[in-house]
């Protein structure tokens, strides 16, 4: 049978990376925010929705919404998060669900994985068969998030509270993958799961 995995983790946790090598090792993946990207295109019924809701100002001189400007409205009051969510998230539903359906009806014992950073908030993490958190400690995630750019310390620090606790996410886990170490470590960690998800698929 095929099976359809979530997988979580705050940002700078490093799950695109442990996505990439499941890919790598065979699994179809899909990238939530590679998703809401294109449902943000200018014109795009979802972009319409959020200029309406957020205004011209969002908007960069071609269109495009300013990402940026926008986390940094709705990191800062919970409201505004709330309706850029319920604008995104059953779309992006829908697209998931879309992916998977394709696959599986190409290949009935597929192993899908939907890279989700906000997998578990949204309430997504129910409609999967099993669910992946990749953790690591917050100074460590601090580092890699400063070492990317475009972030300073302080915007860095408010979005990593107005997100879910790693600890909760870990409660509602089927797979922990600690990410504090070396490439070679989140590789094998990687590696075992899954062949343990292959077994069930």
């Amino acid at each position: 049978m095929s099976l359809l995995v979530g997988l979580t983790g705050s940002m700078g946790s490093g799950k695109t990376r442990a996505a990439s090598l499941f890919r790598q090792l065979g699994a179809y993946t899909l990238d939530a925010d590679a998703v809401c990207l294109a449902l943000v295109k200018p014109r795009e019924p979802a972009w319409r929705e959020i200029v309406e809701r957020f205004g011209n100002e969002i908007l960069q001189a071609d269109e495009t919404l300013n990402r940026t400007e926008l986390a940094k409205i709705v990191f800062t009051d919970p409201a505004k998060k709330r309706a850029l969510e319920s604008i995104l998230h059953p779309r992006v539903f829908m697209e998931e669900q879309k992916f998977y359906n394709d696959i599986r009806s190409r290949q009935p014992d597929a192993l899908v994985i939907i890279d989700a950073a906000l997998l578990i908030e949204s309430g997504n993490h129910k409609e999967m068969d099993k669910v992946i958190v990749v953790s690591c400690g917050q100074d460590e995630q601090i580092r890699r998030l400063l070492a990317r750019g475009g972030w300073s310390r302080e915007d860095i620090e408010k979005r990593l509270r107005s997100q879910m606790k790693v600890e909760d996410k870990i409660k509602l886990a089927d797979y922990v993958i600690h990410n504090d170490g070396s490439l070679e470590n989140l590789a094998t960690q990687v590696e075992s799961v899954f062949h343990e998800l292959k077994n069930f698929a």
